[in-house]
């Protein structure tokens, strides 16, 4: 906001609210000029916009601090969700090779996100449109950071993960994203048999199915978390 905007913000303000704004004007210069340091990076019509909503749900004289810190809010939250990379297609003027009008190409577009001229760029985009149906795919046959078929030839030896990322797209719960009530084996670890020989000491070893009650518990979570 440009400093000369203040006082017809305040005036606009003091319309709801009288008692914003400064009678005495030694007091009024001093106070635009600490709005305008304040307020210097929002809008004219954001801050108008949240004074409305300010006023609309409290009787307090606003504070241009709840106006900026709405503002940072909301400049943290567009940034936040957009991707941060560059469309060479949204400027064909721009020759490839030309790394300061690159950088300055850039900075004005997450400047434009920033302050709401234009909206985030967001991940999920990507695969969206026509493009969908093959992202699908390939996200499916990836299924992590390795290939799948990568992946079909180590789950003989980690036989542990093979079963919960199969039961995962078979549809069915996860038991080992809950701890046992039963073993007490702590979430992502395997459920356990404690055995106790002749000497009384007790041994341990990983059952290689978890317990029914387990079973029950994730089932129950993954409904809770559908619903």
């Amino acid at each position: 906001m440009e400093p000369e905007q203040i006082p017809q913000l305040i005036a606009q303000i003091a319309l709801a609210d009288p008692r914003v704004r400064r009678e005495d004007p030694t007091e009024r210069r001093a106070q635009i000029l600490m709005w305008a340091g304040i307020l210097a990076d929002v809008p004219y019509d954001t801050a108008l916009q949240y004074a409305q909503e300010h006023y609309r749900q409290s009787t307090w004289p606003i504070l241009p601090a709840e106006i900026a810190s709405r503002w940072d809010a909301a400049v943290r939250d567009r940034m936040s969700r957009h991707n941060g990379t560059f469309e060479p297609t949204v400027h064909p003027e721009l020759d490839p090779d030309d790394v300061a009008g690159y950088l300055g190409a850039l900075r004005d577009d997450r400047q434009a996100v920033a302050v709401g001229q234009t909206a985030p760029s967001e991940v999920k985009e990507i695969t969206a449109g026509p493009a969908a149906e093959e992202a699908a795919r390939r996200l499916a046959e990836l299924g992590s950071y390795v290939p799948q078929h990568v992946d079909d030839v180590l789950d003989k030896y980690r036989p542990i993960k093979a079963a919960r990322r199969a039961a995962i797209q078979a549809g069915q719960p996860d038991a080992l994203a809950v701890p046992c009530s039963y073993c007490k084996a702590p979430a992502g670890k395997a459920c356990r048999i404690n055995r106790i020989d002749g000497d009384g000491a007790v041994g341990r070893r990983d059952r290689k199915t978890p317990h029914p009650s387990r079973l029950d518990d994730a089932r129950t979570a993954q409904n809770g978390a559908t619903a």
